[in-house]
């Protein structure tokens, strides 16, 4: 049964369930991508207002979503890495460390530290790597990306 925390999302024990490492990543991705959608529509009210605060709205829950996609433990990007391969895992690196290169925002370093953990220290690599979760993984991060470059501000929550 999922553990839900107020403000924070769901927690399940997923082994005990018998799910896949593909079915678990795809779940765990509809948070941030849920968050995604929330940040955008943040943004056009921001467009179409020029009220800052929806601005900082969308910054922040990009933010967010991004800190939630980093690959280690109970986040949802640490869920998700469990359905990749080494290879891909260091594609996520890779695709983590040009998003902070290009967008300027230290939180992709973070998910670049998960990912290089992933790569290199956990031995937990899937029978079955999913491609897919890998393509949706770095779509949905460069989406959020692209939400924070495109606000005004900088960092958590900035206007």
């Amino acid at each position: 049964m999922p553990v839900f925390l107020p403000g924070l999302g769901a927690y399940v024990r997923w082994r005990a369930l018998g799910v896949s490492p593909e079915t678990r990543a795809a779940i765990s991705l509809a948070g941030p991508l849920a968050g995604l959608i929330a940040s955008l529509v943040c943004a056009v009210l921001w467009w179409q207002t020029g009220d800052a605060l929806w601005a900082a709205l969308a910054r922040a829950g990009a933010w967010l979503n991004i800190l939630n996609l980093i690959p280690v433990w109970v986040l949802d990007g640490g869920q998700a890495a469990l359905a990749l391969s080494k290879t891909e895992r260091m594609l996520l690196l890779t695709a983590s460390l040009a998003l902070w290169l290009v967008c300027k925002e230290s939180v992709f370093f973070l998910v670049a530290i998960g990912a290089g953990y992933q790569a290199f220290f956990a031995g937990d690599l899937p029978a079955h790597p999913s491609r897919v979760t890998t393509v949706y993984l770095v779509l949905v991060l460069t989406a959020l990306g692209v939400v924070l470059r495109l606000m005004p501000g900088q960092g958590f929550g900035s206007s």
